[in-house]
This record gives structure tokens, C-alpha cells and sequence, in this order.
């Protein structure tokens, strides 16, 4: 929001389009809890922060479960519940900025002072870690077909052998995989332009991350014409991105409150309250 990229959510974007992206207004929205006594510069513990008393995380959204504004437009989700696990050790509150995907992955929100940390479903890649540093995974991902019932389609091969109409949200991991698989999808910007496209007959077919298309599913406007045909276990693993060369106590904090909230069960309640399942029960 596996790739959003992934997984999901593409590689290095060209210097003029990043450009253009981080010139993009972004929305802020504060959640979870924690002390304001850091100075301009460094949060509680020493910790460097872009802005005092915030741990301020770059997002791309809605890509629900994983973040999404709820009905009070407060931005909530698995990530979000993630990452405050770490806010609240650092005794800093969650400021989440809501910024275009490419800019994220590449690297470049964080390079340009923008967010502390990122944590929009998205998938380690190599080349991602050329531009970003990656906290240990903490969620294990795979992508999903979504299509209009009747299809007759339950694979990619399927898909490609009854010219059905693909498409992929630009910068995923879904995006890269499908095209590896000698597709040449319709790109759209985000997950809700994605579902828009299929809902609108745009496309007969689309890619996204398991968990994003399970969500979907759950809206009966949805459930009644859309089905999950096959599902493309790409082995992907989603992780906290951090400026490149990161504050490694920031890091290490971010590492340990996700090992111990693996550990202490802290972990299982959060995917199972987003998820409704346990850790490996998903799909």
C-alpha cells in the first residue's frame, strides 16, 4: 500500500520526477501517544528527529489494511500499530505524512528531511537497498489477482491466454512481477485508482497485495461482482525503510520492539485485529 509495493509498491525514479513528487503537498495526521520534551533535533533517548517530540513516518495512502484514514479520517492500520511500538519507546508521537509512493521508495522523502522512518506495505528488494535502509521484515507477503466474476481466469496464464485486461499499481512489486511474467499492465497511481479502474471496466484484472485484496473483498459492493482467482506467492517481506546510513539507535529500536513484540504476543493481537487471522493463517 505484497507492494504497498511490495508486497509491492519499481525501481529509482528519474531525478526531475522526484522532483516534481516531493514538491506535492502531503497531509499530516498525529496518532499514538508519547512525550514532547525532544528538542528541534533529537527525540528522547538522542535520537535525530525531522520534526521535535514526532517519530514522522511517510506513508502512501489508502492501502488498507496496512494504512488508511478511518471513518473519523484519522489514519490507522497495521502499520500504523507497528510503528508506534517504537514511537512510544522513543517517548515520541506518530506524525504520519501522506506522500507519493515513488518518492518513498526511492528514497528521496527521507534524503529530503521529510519523514524519519517509512512504512507503507513495503516490500525489501535489492535495489531498493541500494537507496534505503531496511529494519528487520515484519510481514510475510504475496500478490493476488483480483478479477470480474466470470473471467473464467484462475492464473496469469489464463489471464494472458484470454486477452484479459491487466493492471498494476505503479511502483510495486506487483507491477515489477507481472511484467517479468511479459505483461505490459495498465499502471494507476494508487490502490483506490487500481480498484476504481476494475470497478469502471477499465481492467478485467488486477494485481495487489494478498492482504489489500482480502480487505477489498470484505465490501459487499465488491464481493458481488469481484472474485480473488488465483494468488502468486512471490515470497515477499515487508520492512520499516529508513534514510540510508540511519541513526542506528533509531534502528535498533525499531528492530527490537519488533522482536519483542513477536515474542510477547503483542505481534499476533495486532494482525489478528487487522488481519482477523494469526500469523501464517492469511490467504
Amino acid at each position: 500500500m505484497a507492494l504497498r509495493p511490495l508486497g509491492r509498491r519499481g525501481y529509482a525514479a528519474g531525478a526531475l520526477a522526484l522532483t516534481a513528487a516531493l514538491a506535492l503537498t502531503a497531509c499530516g495526521s498525529d496518532t499514538g501517544s508519547g512525550s514532547t520534551s525532544a528538542s528541534a533535533s533529537a527525540g528522547a533517548g538522542g535520537v535525530k528527529v525531522v520534526q521535535p517530540g514526532k517519530l514522522t513516518v511517510c506513508t502512501n495512502i489508502p492501502y488498507e489494511p496496512f494504512q488508511f484514514k478511518d471513518d473519523s479520517g484519522q489514519i490507522v492500520g497495521f502499520d500504523v500499530d507497528i510503528v508506534d511500538l517504537a514511537a512510544k519507546k522513543l517517548g515520541l508521537t506518530q506524525n504520519i505524512v501522506d506522500i507519493d509512493f515513488a518518492v518513498i521508495k526511492s528514497g528521496a522523502a527521507m534524503a529530503a528531511g521529510k519523514c524519519d522512518v517509512a512504512a507503507a506495505g513495503m516490500t525489501i528488494t535489492d535495489e531498493r537497498k541500494q537507496n534505503i535502509d531496511f529494519s528487520e521484515p515484519y510481514f510475510d507477503a504475496t500478490q493476488a489477482l483480483l478479477a470480474k466474476k466470470g473471467t473464467g481466469a484462475t492464473s496469469l496464464e489464463d489471464v494472458k491466454a484470454k486477452g484479459l485486461k491487466l493492471g498494476a499499481q505503479a511502483s510495486t512489486t506487483g507491477l515489477d512481477y507481472v511484467k517479468k511474467q511479459g505483461f505490459d499492465p495498465t499502471e494507476y497511481a494508487d490502490s483506490a485508482k487500481e480498484l476504481l479502474a476494475l470497478q469502471a471496466g477499465q481492467a478485467d484484472v488486477i494485481v495487489q497485495d494478498l492482504p489489500v485484496v482480502l480487505t477489498w473483498l470484505k465490501k459487499p459492493d465488491v464481493a458481488a461482482k469481484f472474485e480473488m482467482i488465483g494468488s502468486l506467492d512471490t515470497g515477499e517481506q515487508y520492512g520499516i525503510g529508513l534514510k540510508k546510513g540511519a541513526d542506528p539507535t533509531l534502528l535498533k529500536t525499531i528492530n527490537e520492539e519488533i522482536a519483542k513484540a513477536k515474542q510477547d504476543g503483542t505481534y499476533e493481537k495486532i494482525y489478528v485485529k487487522w488481519f482477523g487471522k494469526k500469523p501464517g493463517e492469511l490467504g
